[in-house]
């Protein structure tokens, strides 16, 4: 037996079967079953029970997979312990946001691709908040603000947002003035959700409510668009509907504090060369990119925050 064989038993038994193994390692169905042959023929036992649903794991492979993780992490480590400042190499997912991911943090990662040729990067872009240990992620981009919970997170830039609504629906319901008005409003909103808002050195918080929701920030973006309500959404989603007047400032006297973009990865004593370089690299890119909304300032500054505990944020988009 080999590690690829280890490392696929692990990813099939994680995702559940094969099809969504071989998708988690970017190879195929076909490959993916090679290799476990090759194992279960090795160690002389059936690990994987296949059915039509999928693949479950047999009293021996569940006991098997324990030790089959602990193998390839361990191997994971000791590359980088003897290969330090040596090519980066082996598999990288990741998940990120389907709402600005792909025109705002694509191309650092394919920057990630190109200075590492020997890296096999799979960026899955979702406004979906996954579950990096049960599918398989080595981390995530997330952008919002965040509770708490036992994930890792390293802040990469700040993130600016605002409310905003349509004129006609400002028109038909009128201006909030303060931010009591809002519970007389319809809000577009991923869910239950709370606002925070500036009043002078307090933070005010509301807990707005509407009929219109979306796992989606460019789906509030269109709703609000089109005058059903006010939606609390990121800069870089909205400026151009604010420059053409399509959108306005709603509260401009009680802006948001900023939020944050963060590289989140599961709980762990160090985290992987690999996820420290895709950090890095994030930072200089967000330091260095600028989308200018309404006259407002839209660069995105990183600081070198330490990491921190944190939970799956509080969608901004």
């Amino acid at each position: 037996m080999d590690i690829e064989e280890l490392r696929t038993f692990v990813e099939v038994a994680d995702a559940g079967g094969i099809s969504p193994g071989a998708l988690r390692l970017g190879v195929s169905k076909s490959i993916v079953s090679r290799r476990l042959a090759r194992l279960e023929a090795d160690l002389g036992v059936q690990l994987l029970s296949r059915t039509t649903r999928g693949a479950a794991l047999t009293e021996a492979g569940a006991t098997f997979r324990d030790y089959a993780a602990k193998v390839c992490a361990d191997i994971e480590i000791g590359k980088e312990a003897i290969l330090p400042s040596g090519p980066l190499r082996g598999h990288l997912r990741i998940s990120a946001p389907m709402s600005f991911g792909p025109n705002h943090f694509a191309p650092a990662l394919a920057e990630m691709a190109r200075r590492h040729p020997q890296l096999q990067m799979q960026a899955c872009y979702t406004d979906r908040f996954v579950d990096l240990i049960a599918e398989g992620y080595d981390c995530a981009i997330r952008v919002g603000h965040l509770p708490d919970s036992n994930l890792i997170a390293r802040r990469v830039g700040p993130l600016y947002g605002q409310m905003v609504a349509s004129p006609d629906y400002l028109e038909a319901h009128g201006h909030p003035v303060t931010p009591d008005d809002l519970a007389h409003h319809e809000a577009l909103t991923k869910g239950p959700e709370v606002w925070q808002l500036t009043d002078g050195e307090t933070i005010r918080t509301v807990r707005p409510q509407g009929r219109f929701k979306s796992d989606s920030g460019v789906a509030l973006v269109a709703a609000a668009v089109a005058g059903l309500g006010i939606a609390y959404l990121p800069d870089c989603l909205i400026h151009e509907h604010l420059s053409s007047g399509a959108l306005v400032p709603v509260l401009p006297g009680y802006p948001p504090p900023p939020a944050g973009a963060y590289v989140v990865r599961p709980p762990g004593q160090h985290p992987a060369r690999k996820i420290r370089a895709l950090i890095d690299l994030l930072i200089e890119y967000c330091d260095g990119s600028s989308h200018p909304p309404s006259g407002r300032q839209a660069r995105i500054r990183a600081k070198p925050d330490a990491e921190a505990e944190a939970a799956t944020p509080d969608p901004a988009g």
